[in-house]
């Protein structure tokens, strides 16, 4: 059994820091569960070009608000707690922060290693590439 708190965790190599988020990454592929498990926050207004091209990933807003825009159709959702999108289609999309900072909880498929940030393209690099 894995038993792990958030507090641990944030004081931890697991906290990865950006200039829009910041990312606690609770469960990593070396747990050896298949997917990675973070609590991220996404700052208040700011703007984050993400396409995961290598991952497939569910996100749960916990608390704040914002939204998600898919660059493919140009629409726009509306992000607040308990909505949960899922980026079934390695979809590019922007995400927002909006008046106050989202808490999100957010699964990954496949797991990351942990250090992993968006590369120019917004891409996080598959695992067995990520400089850690």
């Amino acid at each position: 059994m894995i038993v792990r708190t958030l507090e641990e965790c944030q004081n931890s190599e697991r906290r990865v820091d950006s200039d829009n988020w910041s990312s606690v990454r609770m469960l990593l592929k070396d747990d050896k569960m298949g997917f990675s498990f973070h609590i991220t926050t996404i700052y208040a207004n700011t703007e984050t070009p993400i396409h995961y091209q290598n991952h497939l990933e569910s996100v749960y807003c916990m608390s704040g608000n914002g939204e998600v825009e898919t660059l493919s159709d140009g629409k726009v959702y509306k992000i607040e707690a308990g909505t949960l999108y899922i980026l079934d289609k390695h979809d590019n999309h922007l995400l927002r922060g909006g008046s106050e900072d989202m808490k999100m909880a957010c699964v990954f498929n496949p797991p990351l290693n942990g250090k992993e940030v968006h590369d120019e393209n917004g891409v996080y690099p598959l695992a067995a590439e990520a400089v850690t």
